[in-house]
């Protein structure tokens, strides 16, 4: 039965134990998890290479596999055949529908006497493993582009003081492409911002966005359920892609980003070390120099640059952009009040919601022109942003009937109420409404005088006015007294009428009779 081959981080592992714990070959296998036969075998090729331990380990993972698999000169041969062609597979690998199976079949149409497919496997593992673009993640052209901060910071100078910003960095998954900015902060609005101005220099929206665990991106961090930032997450739905924040405490999750940083430091940060910016514009103007160096640079094994092998798998499978820039929001809870109206906190500016809201806790959801309220993720107002602070935007709509009835006096409303009345009753209307210091103050005496018009005939109503006006006694209650007495008069008079007066004759019996 042929060998195992082993990885060569557990090579080096054996090395290690062997030349600097000087363990046994026992303990060696027991701690390295190789068998004892084959730390044997390994340990006796290190000896039949000629080389010491210390040199060893300067020497890359492919330089080691070549010493230690003691090739056969065909062996050799077949070997460099075989990783000339590494490149390209690795293009092709990041490509919809290419497998290792394909591109071994293809291989092997070419020279038959090749490697068989697990030796195939094997030495492709390897190249890929010790190239500059990794493989032990498969990333699907167009699916993430991974997002952090570095831990390091840059600065300018404004009037003379130093001005330290952060650095941020986004990197698309399959091609590695990648965009730095300086910016004055992490909070969310800038956060947004820069991730907004990534996907612009992409030219491309990818499927996900997978942020490390900053507060800008993710207010509560779980291994489940995370929960989101809203605005984040509303930019996201906005660019009609989706977030997956890397799990804390999961370096795999987010290995990619922390290799931008990584790099950052070393195409961007060492270059621009003692240089004076005056402007957070002219700092940022030199990391795009230094980025597109970055991204130009051809990757040691696959001899193909990050913008080139951008433009060969992954434009194409961006999304396109949405044509304008996003509207920043801002997100509030708020209790709705008694009156049903919320406060926005930016202004101080109060907005009407349907009454039925009174007491219940609503989102409030605002830009620069508008403001929407949500209630259990349904919007249940929209208003345009009014920034007057103490002042109410309210819509009849939102009240109850009683109130919105109320909501509804004018002086014009007024005033063609008791024109359809009569005239002295429109002439006391108006001396009520310009009597008045603010209009406003005679509307409750207007609604008292025109609600009489319910129980009286308009005729008395207008008499009732004319007396008013002509004793001078124009209010709600003297027009009511007159009113009154009007009617009072009329029922006496009701009565004198009905008296019924008969003639004298022969059969009529008088007073005198009784007698």
């Amino acid at each position: 039965m042929a060998r195992k081959r082993i990885q060569l981080k557990q090579i080096r592992k054996i090395l290690q134990l062997k030349y600097e714990s000087r363990l046994s070959i026992r303990d060696t296998a027991k701690l390295s998890g190789a068998s004892k036969s084959t730390v044997s075998d390994y340990l006796a090729r290190f000896r039949r290479s000629g080389l010491n331990y210390e040199e060893s380990k300067s020497l890359n993972d492919e330089e080691v596999l070549e010493l230690l698999e003691e090739r056969k000169q065909q062996d050799c041969e077949q070997y460099n055949i075989l990783t000339a062609l590494f490149p390209e597979y690795c293009r092709l690998l990041k490509k919809t529908g290419f497998t290792k199976q394909f591109l071994w079949e293809k291989y092997i149409k070419l020279y038959p006497e090749g490697y068989r497919y697990s030796q195939f496997c094997h030495h492709l593992y390897i190249f890929q493993k010790s190239g500059e673009l990794t493989m032990r993640q498969p990333h699907e052209p167009g699916d993430m582009v991974y997002i952090d901060y570095t831990g390091k910071k840059l600065s300018y100078y404004d009037k003379g003081e130093k001005v330290e910003t952060e650095v941020y960095v986004a990197i698309l998954g399959a091609s590695q492409l990648t965009y730095a900015e300086a910016s004055i902060s992490q909070k969310k609005e800038d956060f947004v911002r820069s991730t907004e101005r990534a996907l612009r220099y992409f030219g491309g929206v990818p499927r996900a966005l997978v942020p490390d665990n900053l507060k800008s991106a993710v207010n509560k961090a779980s291994k489940y359920e995370p929960e989101l930032n809203p605005l984040f997450d509303d930019f996201a739905e906005y660019y009609r892609t989706t977030i997956i924040p890397a799990r804390a405490y999961r370096p795999k999750d987010k290995a990619l980003g922390e290799n931008a940083v990584k790099l950052t430091y070393q195409r961007i940060f060492a270059p621009l070390y003692g240089m004076r910016f005056n402007s957070l514009t002219e700092l940022n103007q030199a990391i795009a120099e230094h980025l597109d160096k970055h991204n130009s640079r051809k990757l040691s094994k696959l001899q193909i640059s990050r913008r080139e092998l951008f433009n060969e798998i992954e434009k194409d499978e961006l999304k396109t952009l949405p044509s304008g820039q996003y509207p920043l929001k801002y997100f509030e809870i708020h209790k709705v009040a008694a009156d049903y109206h919320i406060i926005l906190s930016a202004d101080k500016h109060y907005y009407s919601v349907p009454w039925q809201l009174k007491g219940k806790r609503v989102k409030v959801i605002y830009d620069e022109r508008n403001v929407a309220v949500y209630f259990e993720g349904r919007r249940e107002a929209q208003h345009l942003r009014d920034c007057k602070t103490g002042t109410y935007t309210t819509y009849a709509a939102h009240m109850p009937n009683a109130h919105r009835f109320y909501h509804s006096w004018s002086g014009e409303k007024f005033r063609e109420w008791a024109g359809n009345l009569g005239p002295e009753v429109l002439l006391v209307v108006n001396h009520l409404l310009e009597c008045k210091q603010h209009e406003q103050q005679a509307y409750k005496s207007c609604m008292g005088v025109l609600s009489l018009a319910k129980k009286n005939n308009t005729e008395d109503l207008n008499h009732a006015c004319r007396k008013a006006l002509n004793y001078d006694r124009v209010s709600y209650r003297g027009i009511k007294l007159f009113l009154d007495d009007i009617v009072k008069q009329r029922k006496i008079d009701c009565r004198d009428v009905n008296v019924v007066h008969f003639d004298s004759h022969e059969n009529l019996r008088n007073t005198i009779i009784y007698k």
